[in-house]
């Protein structure tokens, strides 16, 4: 699953959360193409959380030392 609580995210290693960033982005670049190409806007808390775990996900990065 994408959402996931921080919890959980904290504690996968560095290269497992590196991996869950990069899944994730892709998914919100897909959700804003989906939007785009639609126009309807029935996604945005979708997005929303996908934005949201994306932070999520960088802040535990930068705790625990990785440059990004």
């Amino acid at each position: 699953m994408i959402f996931m609580k921080i919890k959980e995210l904290r504690s996968l290693s560095e290269d497992a959360l590196k991996a869950k960033l990069n899944e994730v982005r892709l998914d919100l670049s897909v959700e804003k193409r989906k939007i785009a190409s639609t126009g309807v806007s029935s996604k945005k808390v979708k997005v929303r959380e996908l934005k949201r775990t994306i932070a999520q996900i960088m802040t535990l990065l930068r705790e625990k030392g990785v440059k990004l």
